[in-house]
């Protein structure tokens, strides 16, 4: 930019003088406000160079009229360097919002699931052993209850052969009765025909005497079992005691039966303590022994 040299041409006395320093405080105030604008400009466009224009005047030690200043033509301005920006850097990729939300929806339905899939083998281990335990209690309850039956069955079982025991025992002891009954009517038919028999001791008839015991057996055995007789009652009386005697064929005593009692228990009770006491009879002349004897006692015989 020019600068211009004003020379005062005239100069009005009725004029006051210009003050001193005025031009000078002008130029520091453009040359403040050009600073101001670089210092912006600078900001904005630091790469710009365009040089600031500015202008100065310069005033005469003697004040003179100025002339008209001359215009300077308005200085176009300068197309601002174009500034090429840098290339963006390549940021990565926004992650895909929807996969992610996809990801994490799979994620949470397969811990609900594992959830689930815990939740229903827990339930299934609890009722297989809620089954397994109703099932051995069956078990036990049936196992009871089979011991039970067996148990009741074996009872009836025993019961059965028990009375059945009884029974068989109850008929063998009404047979056996019934035997001793028979044989003891028939030793009684026989013994009460000796007295009316004709035949003697050496008859070889079939008379009732030949048949039975000889006539001194009975007498033979009284003194086999007086000997074990313990009677201390010594009374006036002499009762007789009736007594059913029988014997195996060894002569063993098998049973005793008071068949008529002397009146006198003592005496009925001495007798038959005294034949269980002997225990073995006498064998006849014949060697035999009968099987049912039936002897009178007194205690004066």
């Amino acid at each position: 930019m020019s600068s211009s040299t004003f020379a005062p041409a005239s100069f009005d006395a009725s004029r006051p003088p210009p003050s001193a320093g005025l031009g000078r405080g002008f130029a520091l105030a453009l040359l403040a406000h050009g600073l101001l604008v670089i210092a912006l400009t600078a900001g904005v466009q630091w790469r710009s160079k365009t040089e600031p224009a500015f202008e100065a005047e310069l005033w005469a030690a003697v004040p003179v009229a100025a002339a008209p200043r001359e215009e300077a033509p308005t200085p176009e301005a300068e197309p601002e360097p174009v500034v090429k920006p840098e290339p963006p850097k390549p940021e990565p990729p926004p992650p895909d919002l929807q996969a992610q939300r996809d990801a994490e929806i799979a994620i949470a339905k397969a811990r609900e699931k594992k959830r689930e899939e815990q939740l229903q083998a827990k339930r299934l281990a609890e009722l297989e052993a809620e089954r397994k335990k109703k099932q051995e209690q069956r078990e036990r309850e049936r196992e009871l209850a089979e011991a039970k039956s067996l148990k009741e069955q074996k009872a009836k079982e025993q019961k059965l052969k028990d009375d059945k025991a009884k029974l068989d025992s109850k008929k063998a002891a009404d047979a056996a009765n019934k035997r001793s009954e028979a044989q003891r009517q028939e030793n009684l038919r026989r013994i009460q025909g000796m007295a009316g028999a004709s035949g003697g001791p050496q008859a070889t008839g079939t008379a009732l005497q030949s048949g039975g015991p000889s006539p001194s057996y009975g007498g033979r055995i009284k003194a086999r079992i007086r000997p074990n007789i313990i009677y201390s009652d010594s009374g006036a009386g002499n009762p007789v005691a009736e007594v059913e005697v029988r014997a195996a064929a060894s002569g063993q005593i098998i049973g005793s039966k008071l068949l008529k009692s002397s009146g006198d228990a003592e005496w009925d009770k001495a007798v038959l303590r005294a034949i269980d006491k002997t225990e073995m009879l006498p064998r006849d002349v014949d060697g035999r022994v009968p099987s049912v004897l039936v002897i009178t006692f007194q205690p004066k015989d």
